[in-house]
């Protein structure tokens, strides 16, 4: 599996935007997503009250990805937004998150604004929207590597969903033949 971050709102501005400027009914889609964290055993999730610019934590992760260290960058980041209420955009944010995974916070920092790892962020935008990748989360469920998707699920879904998309896939359950 790999992650490819993508960055939703291209257009939000730094510090971003009032949550309800941008959803009719943001209390509604926010009790939605609680309700859907606890049924998973997350109860301290804390419901964004701003539409959060992306893009330099995605540079980050870039940072982190060339580091070896993209999925407990990852697994922290998603941490620090959903259940500390961290603001991914703020320096200070960036340079929690680096810390708490073992990465140099500065230079965590310096590749949130590097062209390079811009243009990467920029790049997987554009692949996404050619592969079709129309919301996040997107899981493409193919039978063997390189093969088109048998199966794509968007958006948060149950995990009946997505072990049904695995299973047309060919996946098995473990010691199922």
């Amino acid at each position: 599996m790999d992650w490819v971050g993508y960055e939703l709102h291209p257009g939000t501005p730094r510090g971003g935007l009032p949550l309800a400027s941008y959803l009719s009914d943001a209390g509604a889609m926010l009790g939605y997503v609680k309700s859907f964290a606890a049924g998973f055993g997350l109860r301290d999730l804390r419901a964004p009250d701003r539409l959060p610019s992306t893009r330099r934590a995605l540079a980050a992760a870039q940072y982190a990805r060339e580091a070896g260290k993209l999925e407990v960058f990852r697994a922290a980041a998603f941490d620090a937004y959903w259940r500390e209420g961290r603001d991914l955009d703020r320096d200070e944010d960036l340079v929690h998150v680096a810390r708490a995974v073992g990465l140099d916070p500065a230079a965590a920092l310096a590749a949130a604004d590097e062209a390079g790892a811009l243009a990467c962020v920029d790049a997987a935008r554009r692949a996404a929207r050619e592969a079709g990748v129309t919301g996040v989360p997107t899981f493409d469920f193919v039978a063997a590597p390189g093969a088109r998707p048998v199966t794509r699920v968007v958006g948060c879904q149950p995990y009946e969903v997505l072990a049904e998309a695995a299973r047309r896939a060919g996946a098995r359950r473990r010691g199922e033949r």
